[in-house]
């Protein structure tokens, strides 16, 4: 007989990943939201709590203070680096798709025996450290690099293209480092298309990019989705690339942050555009899952 799990245990399992994103997301999550709300000190840590501990807590409450908001929200830099980072993620995100997307095509498509040691070379990046092959890129991309040596000898160009310290240096490492992200999950739903639904198409009269089109990518679209969350929201909060390839015109808001706590030592305006960054990225993601939720109920 097939052994059968008490109620207990079933709610035992359900509650695991719930402690979890209480453990690493909410308690992390206030303690930031606290320290937001606190006053800059001089000291250590360089920050004055308005309440600490749970005596008087609700007198304590009334002399909260969104100062540090009202500083974000008048100073232009702050927005300026929300956009930047949101345009730069975002810009990235779709390059990305534009080169993932033929990638997990032709993976799919690629025979079965073939198929896991192509997976294998897509993560093989992942065997060397994040911050060595940003370095690479540096000697890639800067003008007496490899990239400008061969475009010199090949006698394409007759002097060296300045690439690092711009925005194009940053979207070349940010497409790099997390390519795999998009060309994994569209691997992963691509493989999974039925072929007979092609040749259906192709028995209707549909030809090969009309059956692209109307059958390959609508049904791609959920793997499309999950790679681009996946490398937009890391994107959004970059600090090591655009700190190593951009320059000082490149303005993000993982810079920004980095900046305020340890360059300004100011944690609780720090805290405060960490607490409006994740904002920012969750009530987006949580709006359109829950229209996604109601689509799906609907038909």
């Amino acid at each position: 007989m097939a052994e059968t799990r008490t109620p207990l245990q079933r709610r035992i399992v359900t509650w695991i990943p719930y402690f979890w994103l209480l453990v690493f997301f909410l308690a992390p999550f206030l303690i930031v939201l606290k320290i937001s709300l606190s006053e800059t000190a001089i000291a250590m840590p360089p920050y004055r709590p308005v309440f600490d501990g749970l005596a008087g807590l609700w007198a304590k409450l009334a002399e909260l203070s969104g100062a540090n908001y009202e500083w974000i929200a008048g100073d232009p830099l702050y927005w300026h680096s929300y956009l930047s980072s949101l345009w730069i993620a975002a810009v990235s995100t779709l390059v990305t798709l534009l080169v993932g997307y033929p990638i997990a095509y032709g993976m799919a498509r690629a025979p079965a025996a073939w198929r896991p040691a192509l997976v294998m070379f897509v993560i093989l990046p992942f065997w060397t450290s994040f911050l060595i092959r940003v370095y690479a890129w540096i000697g890639i991309l800067k003008p007496e690099g490899l990239l400008n040596q061969f475009l010199l000898w090949t006698g394409l160009i007759d002097q060296p293209l300045f690439i690092m310290n711009t925005n194009t240096a940053v979207f070349i490492g940010i497409v790099y480092c997390y390519l795999p992200f998009m060309v994994l999950p569209l691997y992963a739903t691509l493989e999974k298309l039925d072929p007979a639904l092609l040749e259906a198409a192709a028995d209707l009269g549909a030809g090969a990019i009309a059956r692209f089109w109307q059958v390959t990518f609508p049904l791609s679209l959920p793997g499309v989705l999950a790679g681009s969350l996946l490398v937009f929201i890391p994107a959004v909060g970059e600090f090591v690339i655009p700190d190593l390839l951009g320059g000082s015109q490149t303005l993000m808001i993982g810079r920004t942050l980095w900046n305020e706590f340890f360059a300004n030592r100011d944690w609780p305006v720090a805290s405060a555009v960490a607490i409006v960054l994740l904002l920012v990225l969750v009530i987006p993601i949580v709006l359109f899952q829950n229209a996604q939720k109601r689509l799906g109920e609907e038909r």
